[in-house]
């Protein structure tokens, strides 16, 4: 820094009060947009050149390698050298510590830090000790249980008093336990151990705590809003005594409370740290004024908040323009025609944003913008079509549409995990070559199956049958059928239900959404009055599903969800999805803060704004196969009419903007709205058939099918029913997999 005082003037008031403050606690409120970066490594840089302080005495922690590299980079640019300071990531920050002393802890200096696969191998074992069913547990869910308790401090012991004592919490517990009698015996730590036996250190040895705290006499965090209660006790452990520490963030953009990120660490940080110096960063460098006013709008209403506002000295601009599509189609198209239009000015389609709330939206967007030939790339997760789970079912349906299908056997031969390993396949893919017939064929015969593994040898076979007997019945089947029959039968839904993970949780979701590509191709056939086919369903799927990945670097529209977005910034951004129940989302009504992330969320999406701000919603959604009337969000009713242009928002009857929304059913006018956490289908979505016999049914009976209508049986022989349908005449159809129901006396004299 060749002249501070120059350096200083780049700076507003408020940022300049950050930068010179040196001793005592410092707590920055930095808004969305205000320059926060800017501000912390120009501080740094004070400190050193102006204050005297060594780099030695520096520590530095964020949460991202990125995050710590840019900062880095910044300090390098304004002081050259950084030699000795510490600016790392929380987890670098804590194993460069315990390279030093983990051998206090039983550990070793030489320690082996454990990455996800590890875990996951480790648990296994732990499980076959403990002879616990792989296939009605699965690994991620002990993972998901042991990451929890770890970033809360809570051992195995503990975990086991302060559980249900149930069956399940029991064996979590064990499997707790015996996870970390193997991490200490192979001298190893997880990522989450990190940070907990550094806290432990600091707790068994003060001197090495000591050590520390004399070192580090200036600490500075990012993102605090975003830290959970072992970085908070780190953090507090090392700045005690002196309390020079300087956190740095926003209330209200804390987004990340499911993961474990701790909102009152920085709403109370002031009781924390006795005489904090509170400086507020709210001049915003980003945003037009409209649109920080409607993000402003919506924020306010938040209890749990740091009472702050966002000020530009930038024009007013446009108003955020709202609008209301018929249904989910609409909004998509809506969506690319506008990015068509603005793009035919001088914008690029880099320059646009769509954000929405879960993953399952995308899929709309992405056909409306391959319809209209837009260049877009998904950030923060697969294209729809891409997604492993969605391959996956197209996969088990290429198989029932052709069973000699040996690259889609392949895909799902171990999915869900059947036991059947590297080895065991390719003696499989040799065996068909020799004989010249499909996997397929191989897995249906009892014989060769007798030579793989009992276990795994019976679900091979159980898995041909399913697919096997849905094939057979295909002609007979709506496509709908089908999925659900592979979905539920083959366990693929039952395995991720089990992981009891936000990733196995977000997985089930676009298997569920996927339904609805199922039910929008089978309601266009029945609108031309055609029974649409599985061949021609999987065609339509595959021109969808081939479509090459774009290059980040090209100009496209990125489509991402709004917790991806968090950091960005765009000059076009459209949220869409502004529906009570989908966005606030259906789950923020089981907790009493719910809604009050919800709104965050909702403000970090506005403020990604730059120069236009559009809002979207449906007032039909088809959503996890289901479809319903919505309620406008209740965020658009929060905004004043006078910042919003488009379609009108309407208020409904004795709407409160200061209440959270009531669960349930409700009323306005003439319309009946459900939330959204009332479409959410049964996670077990019924087979194919309804669970009739050949007992159940006689020759007289009446009968519906779902996709032929209502009949009468003519004969019952075995599993083979005989039935004349009113529309389409006699057809055979095997009843344990037919999707028929009995009607009852009544339904049948009132035909």
């Amino acid at each position: 820094m060749n002249d501070d005082s120059d350096c200083l003037k780049q700076l507003n008031p408020e940022q300049r009060k950050a930068v010179v403050h040196k001793d005592g606690p410092l707590l920055i409120l930095a808004g969305a947009g205000s320059g926060k970066t800017s501000t912390m490594t120009h501080r740094i840089a004070y400190l050193i050149r102006q204050q005297g302080v060594s780099p030695h005495e520096i520590l530095a922690v964020t949460f991202t390698n990125k995050a710590a590299g840019e900062m880095r980079e910044r300090v390098e640019a304004l002081i050259g050298d950084t030699q000795g300071m510490w600016i790392l990531t929380f987890h670098s920050a804590c194993l460069r510590i315990l390279r030093m002393y983990a051998d206090r802890l039983g550990y070793g200096r030489d320690f082996v830090v454990y990455d996800p696969a590890d875990q996951k191998t480790v648990i296994k074992n732990c499980m076959k000790e403990k002879g616990i069913n792989d296939k009605k547990y699965q690994p991620a869910y002990f993972l998901s249980i042991i990451s929890d308790c770890k970033e809360k401090g809570k051992s195995p012991a503990e975990f086991a008093e302060e559980s249900n004592a149930g069956p399940r919490d029991k064996m979590a517990a064990d499997i707790y336990s015996a996870y970390e009698k193997v991490l200490k015996a192979n001298k190893a730590m997880d990522f989450d151990d990190l940070l907990l036996q550094t806290v432990r250190l600091f707790q068994q040895e003060k001197d090495v705590l000591q050590r520390f705290r004399q070192r580090f006499r200036y600490i500075m965090a990012d993102e605090y809003q975003d830290t959970n209660y072992m970085q908070y006790r780190f953090l507090r452990m090392l700045a005690e005594g002196h309390n020079n520490i300087c956190v740095v963030g926003d209330d209200d953009q804390c987004i990340y409370q499911w993961r474990g990120a701790d909102i009152n660490n920085i709403l109370d940080f002031e009781k924390d740290f006795k005489g904090t110096k509170v400086i507020k960063l709210e001049r915003n460098y980003r945003s037009d004024g409209n649109i920080l006013a409607a993000a402003h709008a919506v924020i306010k209403n938040n209890f749990g908040r740091k009472p702050k506002k966002l000020w530009t000295d930038k024009a007013e601009g446009e108003k955020v323009r709202y609008f209301r599509a018929e249904d989910d189609k609409d909004e998509a198209r809506y969506i690319a025609a506008q990015v068509d239009r603005l793009c035919n000015g001088s914008r690029q389609y880099s320059d646009f944003a769509v954000l929405y709330r879960t993953n399952v939206q995308s899929r709309q967007f992405e056909e409306a913008f391959r319809f209209r030939g837009i260049p877009y790339r998904v950030l923060g997760g697969y294209r729809y079509y891409d997604r492993k789970e969605v391959k996956d079912m197209v996969a088990y349906m290429r198989l029932v549409q052709n069973s000699a299908d040996d690259l889609s056997l392949e895909r799902i031969i171990n999915e869900p995990k059947r036991g059947i390993g590297e080895k065991t396949l390719e003696k499989l893919k040799v065996l068909a070559n020799f004989r010249k017939e499909p996997l397929f064929e191989l897995i249906r015969n009892t014989d060769i199956l007798e030579g793989v593994s009992g276990k795994a040898g019976e679900s091979l076979f159980e898995m041909a049958e399913i697919i096997s007997k849905l094939s057979e019945e295909k002609d007979n089947l709506r496509i709908s059928d089908i999925y659900d029959g592979l979905l539920v039968r083959t366990g693929y839904l039952k395995s991720l239900e089990e992981q009891n993970t936000v990733e196995a949780e977000s997985r089930i979701e676009n298997l569920l959404e996927f339904k609805s590509v199922i039910y929008d191709y089978e309601k266009e056939k029945e609108d031309a009055g055609e029974f649409g086919s599985l061949s021609e369903f999987m065609e339509s799927i595959a021109l969808m599903a081939e479509i090459d990945n774009l290059d980040p670097e090209e100009n496209a529209v990125v489509m991402m969800t709004l917790h991806s977005a968090k950091g960005l910034e765009f000059p076009v951004v459209f949220i869409a999805g502004m529906e009570d129940g989908l966005f606030p989302g259906w789950r923020s009504f089981e907790r009493s803060d719910g809604i009050e992330e919800e709104r965050r969320l909702c403000y970090v999406g506005m403020t990604r704004a730059k120069e236009r701000l559009f809002l979207t919603g449906a007032a039909v959604r088809t959503i996890y196969g289901k479809t319903d009337y919505t309620r406008e969000s209740m965020f658009l009713r929060e905004i004043d009419g006078k910042l919003l242009e488009g379609d009108a928002v309407f208020m409904g009857r004795g709407f409160d903007r200061y209440s959270h929304i009531k669960t349930g059913s409700y009323e306005d006018e003439n319309t009946i709205y459900r939330p959204f956490e009332q479409m959410r289908p049964t996670r077990r979505e019924s087979a194919a058939n309804s669970g009739l016999s050949s007992e159940d049914l006689a020759p007289g009976d009446r009968v519906e099918h779902s996709k032929f209508g209502a009949g009468n049986v003519i004969t019952v022989e075995k599993n083979t029913a005989t039935v004349i349908f009113d529309s389409v005449g006699t057809k055979k159809l095997a009843i344990d997999i037919a999707p028929l129901r009995k009607l009852q006396e009544t339904e049948n004299n009132g035909r």
